[in-house]
């Protein structure tokens, strides 16, 4: 049972994937902290020695900003683009897409469950 920047490793499955349970590790980027700690990413978790884990941890350490760090970095950017009232920043502060979607129709995942408004019927004609 590995547990590397705070995140405990999954043992069953190869290296390479159970790196990538760390927020800010990609596929790409766990393929190159093994390569650069030396450690072959087809070896299950519960296989690697001490010696592994402890360089897999010290280059992601040295090179990467990871987990809390990351989160913490991407929440400042996020409130200074809010702070500037940029573009972006006010469709942040609006709960809507910040890149171009369309808002029209989809876009229900950022904005919520559909409400209903009262008068948008249709109107229906009366008899004479």
């Amino acid at each position: 049972m590995a547990r590397i920047s705070g995140v405990t490793l999954p043992s069953e499955k190869q290296i390479w994937v159970s790196l990538t349970y760390i927020y800010g590790i990609g596929s790409k980027t766990s393929q190159d902290i093994l390569t650069k700690a030396k450690v072959d990413p087809s070896l299950r978790t519960k296989n690697l020695n001490d010696e592994e884990i402890s360089r897999i941890s010290e280059v992601i350490a040295n090179n990467y900003s990871v987990e809390g760090d990351l989160q913490r970095i991407v929440s400042g950017n996020i409130k200074r683009l809010k702070d500037i009232k940029s573009y972006r920043g006010i469709r942040h502060s609006a709960n809507l897409p910040t890149r171009g979607q369309r808002t029209r129709t989809n876009a229900r995942t950022r904005r919520g469950r559909k409400v209903t408004v009262a008068g948008t019927a249709k109107k229906v004609a009366a008899k004479t």
